[in-house]
């Protein structure tokens, strides 16, 4: 399962990117790190997070329910390493194979937050050079990555009971979409 596909002649084809990472300076004179997530690797996510320093906030960014929830954002409350790990272990098929959601994790701690979204792209804001080296400690290197287009996003029907049990591991806190949450 895949989030991901692209249209090659008349067929649809998973698309998964190389392990490919930039730093991007921003507007404002910061910087983040830009990185396709192969094959929606969770492990990829998962270690950018447990780079940082907990407590860890997780939201949760449900563009296109499916009958699950509401369209809204969902934060957790604060988690522990272990936390995290438990949560991305128990929904990892679900994190990796569905294009429904955005997902973002946040140390306030380290004041660094990561943006996993729909298109398989991550982005890392906070420290910089940390990100950079677990990347190419998991064997990424420099290099740009672009969406493909067309391209269609995979809302798997298998994978809803996951989406209803997600919201359901947390006493999440609530809020409306943002205008550059929805599809």
């Amino acid at each position: 399962m895949h989030k991901l596909d692209y249209l090659s002649g008349t067929e649809w084809i998973e698309h998964s990117f190389a392990p490919q990472f930039a730093s991007v300076e921003l507007q404002d004179g910061s910087s983040r790190v830009v990185a396709g997530v192969p094959h929606g690797d969770t492990e990829i996510f998962e270690r950018l997070v447990s780079s940082l320093k907990s407590p860890y906030f997780l939201l949760y960014i449900l563009h296109t329910p499916r009958g699950e929830g509401e369209a809204d954002r969902y934060q957790s409350p604060a988690l522990s390493v272990k936390q995290l790990h438990s949560f991305i272990s128990k929904f990892k098929s679900f994190l990796s194979g569905d294009a429904r959601f955005d997902i973002w994790a946040h140390s306030s701690t380290e004041n660094a937050t990561l943006v996993w979204e729909r298109h398989n792209v991550l982005y890392a804001y906070g420290p910089i050079e940390k990100f950079s080296k677990v990347l190419r400690s998991m064997g990424f290197y420099a290099g740009e990555r672009e969406i493909p287009a067309p391209h269609a996003h995979n809302y798997r029907r298998e994978l809803d009971c996951y989406a209803k049990e997600l919201l359901t591991v947390f006493d999440w806190s609530w809020s409306p979409l943002h205008n550059e949450d929805e599809q």
